[in-house]
């Protein structure tokens, strides 16, 4: 029991890969992740691909390794189903601790996506002063102004990594005396919308823009409260409202940094052999394809996610290959000896992927029709949508068409310029939805809570 390794697994809300540093990035969004992925131990993950285009599905997928329209969230099932076993539940079995911090309704008993982890928190506006230590809320409180927004009462403007991060180091230093090792999954908020980071890094990509911070703090807090408005309406931000859009989300990126890189010279600090990975669970649009934040489309500006991870031995290897969420999933569970028949992703130590699997479930458009009876909903699928991405490709079909795109560019339809690649893409996706596509049915009535949506409300995710 003892050799088996640590597992501390972070997932970050809404980092889209080309926004790190990683990614050659015209700003040093990402020093620390960059660090770690530097080290002998270290590897950055350049091709990986989220499985979903927000927090439900693919923090669904990252604790089932399973895809979507498999385990149903986003199609169908509001709860993962009992059939399916999750990743914490297998390490369970082979002795492993498991401890989940949580600041997304979508990560909690109201998907099922608890389940597993003998140890479980939720942090929301709600569970702040029950959920988090004393000891931790007077640190944070002392420290308001350098890690948050300072003293006000709108919940949506403080940021929570320095709560995250004292939490887990409490959590940490306690398994770290024992001799069974850990699995530790922890999801960041940040930096999902509304962006805005603590206050001394507010100005930090400014002096690049036409607007002085308190400004573009505005903005993006404006950006935020009407964002189904203007992507009813096309989209139709300046030049400078998308730069200040972009500087908040770019300085929020930057501070999640910060804290992730101090997590992790701590977990190095507790001298044991530790997995530590970092990832997002979906990107973010700014104005892509007429919309903002994760909505709709499953394109890479959505799907193309970070994946950074330190000391999972035999992998170096892969680092430039298509990857996803799943795959790390099934490879972590079977290096600890676990059982990963219902995964379905590859043991990256020894298999390559030849496409990523992303999807969407069902798109309902009212939101954007009641504020604009004239929005054009044919440019999008509205169906379930399955993308399959290769490294020249994405494919895409739903039961309203299907398209072929080379990326960057995912706006023209090349299919009858590659007809025999779309045949054969489209023979790949139909085989697999009709196979291990096909989903488990699970709970059709929903178990968040009314403080659950609260949450979800605050971000942005529900009326």
């Amino acid at each position: 029991m003892a050799s088996l390794p640590d597992i501390v697994w972070v997932t970050l809300d809404s980092v889209r890969a080309d926004h790190t540093s990683m990614s050659g990035y015209r700003r040093e969004t990402t020093p620390n992740l960059q660090r770690i992925a530097e080290t002998v131990d270290g590897a950055h993950f350049s091709h990986c691909f989220a499985s979903g285009n927000g927090t439900p599905v693919s923090s669904a997928s990252i604790l089932t390794g399973t895809q979507p329209s498999r385990h149903g969230i986003g199609s169908g099932n509001e709860v993962i189903p009992d059939a399916l076993p999750t990743v914490p539940e297998q390490l369970q079995k082979v002795g492993y601790r498991t401890a989940c911090i949580s600041r997304n309704s979508y990560v909690s008993s109201g998907t099922g996506l608890d389940r597993g982890f003998e140890r479980f928190k939720w942090i929301s506006s709600s569970s702040f002063l029950s959920e988090v230590p004393k000891r931790t809320l007077v640190k944070w409180g002392l420290n308001i102004r350098r890690h948050s927004a300072g003293f006000t009462t709108d919940p949506a403007k403080h940021a929570t990594p320095f709560l995250m991060n004292d939490i887990a180091k409490r959590w940490l230093s306690e398994y770290a005396g024992d001799e069974a090792p850990f699995f530790c999954y922890l999801h960041y908020n940040e930096p999902h919308r509304p962006y805005y980071p603590p206050l001394p890094y507010l100005d930090t990509y400014t002096d690049e823009i036409d607007a002085g911070p308190e400004q573009a703090a505005e903005i993006a807090m404006r950006v935020h409260e009407n964002a189904d408005e203007i992507m009813a309406n096309g989209c139709d931000l300046s030049d400078r409202e998308l730069e200040a859009l972009k500087a908040m989300y770019d300085a929020e990126i930057r501070y999640t940094d910060e804290c992730i890189g101090r997590l992790f010279d701590y977990v190095q600090s507790l001298d044991r052999d530790v997995v530590f990975v970092v990832t997002a669970d979906h990107g973010e649009l700014f104005c892509d394809h007429g919309l903002l934040a994760h909505r709709v489309v499953v394109t890479d500006p959505v799907t193309h996610v970070p994946l950074v991870v330190h000391g999972l031995d035999e992998i170096s290897d892969s680092a430039d290959d298509i990857v996803q969420h799943v795959d790390l999933a099934t490879t972590l569970v079977a290096q600890a000896g676990g059982t990963t028949d219902t995964f379905q992703g590859i043991d990256i130590r020894s298999e390559t992927r030849q496409g990523a699997i992303s999807q969407r479930g069902p798109e309902n458009f009212e939101v954007y029709l009641k504020r604009n009876p004239e929005f054009d909903t044919d440019r999008y699928h509205s169906g379930l949508l399955t993308s399959y991405r290769t490294p020249e490709y994405r494919f895409q079909t739903s039961e309203d068409r299907t398209e072929l795109f080379v990326p960057p560019d995912e706006e023209i339809d090349v299919s009858d310029e590659y007809p025999d690649v779309a045949a054969d893409l489209q023979e790949t996706v139909d085989q697999w939805l009709e196979t291990e596509g096909s989903r488990i049915d699970a709970e059709k009535d929903s178990r968040l809570t009314d403080d659950m949506r609260d949450q979800l409300r605050d971000l942005g995710y529900v009326e």
